[in-house]
């Protein structure tokens, strides 16, 4: 079955590991779909996605459409006549005609364990919600989002001190070799699939900025979850005199009682400012203060944040 034309389509780092490995098992993949090269950084450097950097290296033909959905755009997809169609965080929602065109269907490998986590940010809400195991499922796509039949899946544990960062990339690996796993199933027709219980969905929408401001009325393990899991992007924020402090990292100091107003400033330690939440304490022991690098809680101490005191708050 390796004559079979496999299309993939997918952008970030996320889906490289599954491009890798179908070329790797000797697939033909006729070409990948990807984003536009976006502006990156500061400077507003043209950036290509990494699907296409890898797809370059590998020696795999690169489609780069605005929208998928544009007619240009899906008759140069349809032309191609795959077979198979792959997705892997593609990040555009794909047409009927193309869902319907490939005879073996359309597979998404989505990083979570449906029907848990549908949507955008699967990985960030799955620490952000302090839970100790995601995973990848393979799903049939359809016009509904991530509301697919199930092919396969595996789980995944999520350590303590998982950030967002490391669970992207047990679960890029871990997709990637679920993939190959089931697409020769897929092929010989040894799969049933297995409906989603529509009912017990949730949903973890694409992040947005409120999303990254901590709320430090909240208790200090969901302040703790809601650090590691936007680290290391977007990152948690926090203000402090009008100016804003990204957070990158935070260790629980206490899970319970309250120490004083959500956001005082209640310690100052060589390695730290300890800050009061809803219930409990953390640390704040690396940041990055506005128009500043990323620093450890030490070295802020020592130069720009020396004068700060004890009974002072954050988040205001």
């Amino acid at each position: 079955m390796k004559d079979v034309r496999i299309l993939f389509m997918g952008t970030p780092d996320f889906a490289v590991p599954s491009l890798e490995a179908l070329a790797a098992k000797g697939y033909q993949v006729v070409a990948a779909v990807t984003q536009p090269d976006r502006p990156v950084g500061r400077k507003r450097v043209l950036t290509p996605p990494p699907v296409k950097e890898a797809a370059l290296r590998i020696g795999i033909p690169v489609l780069q459409p605005e929208k998928i959905k544009a007619e240009e755009a899906l008759a140069e997809v349809l032309a191609l006549e795959p077979d198979l169609i792959v997705t892997a965080a593609y990040g555009q929602i794909l047409p009927k005609r193309l869902l319907d065109a490939p005879r073996y269907g359309c597979i998404n490998v989505h990083a979570s364990l449906l029907p848990k986590y549908r949507g955008g940010a699967p990985i960030h809400k799955a620490i952000m919600e302090g839970e100790t195991e995601s995973g990848v499922t393979i799903m049939y796509m359809v016009e509904a989002l991530d509301a697919g039949d199930m092919l396969s899946r595996v789980v995944v544990p999520i350590d303590e001190r998982d950030t967002a960062g490391m669970l992207f990339d047990k679960l890029a690996a871990s997709g990637a070799k679920l993939l190959v796993e089931t697409v020769p199933k897929l092929l010989a027709g040894e799969i049933v699939p297995e409906p989603q219980d529509h009912e017990a969905a949730t949903y973890a929408p694409t992040l947005k900025r409120e999303d990254e401001r901590v709320d430090w009325s909240r208790d200090a393990r969901q302040v703790y979850n809601q650090v590691r899991g936007l680290n290391p992007w977007p990152v948690a924020f926090t203000t402090y005199g009008g100016k804003v402090w990204k957070l990158w990292w935070v260790e629980m100091q206490a899970e319970d009682g309250q120490l004083a107003k959500p956001g005082t400033i209640v310690a100052r330690e060589e390695d730290g400012l300890i800050v009061a939440c809803g219930s409990g304490a953390v640390k704040i022991t690396e940041l990055q203060p506005e128009g500043k690098k990323r620093m450890s809680a030490r070295d802020f101490l020592r130069g720009a944040g020396s004068g700060i005191e004890i009974g002072t708050k954050v988040g205001e």
